[in-house]
């Protein structure tokens, strides 16, 4: 009962929304594209600009193993890892507004994660080939 309970809220806070819902290609292009390139390659312009080579984002699931490691994509994104801001070149995301939280179920325990944040992981791992 509780279950449905959470969603019925959920459904209602959207409800009450006025803003279209976000979604991760949108988030992506405005945020991440312009380094990463629109199709994640890594080869956008202002990488370029930067003199840094930006991460290909398709290939994040062949370097590992085949596995998508979406914990440690959201901890970059965030800014939380440090392995993609050591350049300084990549925004923290984190330290800025991410949006409301969701909160998202992994083996039973509930942990908030910013919407933006989580569809923007969620557009990235769309692009694996």
């Amino acid at each position: 009962m509780q279950k449905y309970f959470i969603f019925a809220a959920l459904a209602l806070t959207a409800a009450c929304v006025d803003e279209d819902p976000m979604d991760g290609r949108s988030a992506y292009l405005d945020n991440c594209a312009s380094c990463h390139a629109a199709d994640g390659t890594g080869n956008g312009p202002m990488a370029r600009e930067l003199g840094v080579i930006a991460p290909d984002l398709t290939q994040i699931s062949a370097r590992n193993g085949g596995t998508f490691p979406r914990d440690a994509v959201m901890s970059t994104i965030d800014g939380y890892e440090a392995s993609g801001h050591l350049t300084g070149a990549m925004p923290e995301f984190g330290a800025g507004d991410m949006g409301e939280t969701v909160i998202v179920e992994n083996n039973g325990l509930g942990t908030p994660v910013p919407l933006k944040l989580l569809v923007l992981t969620d557009y990235v791992e769309s692009l694996q080939r």
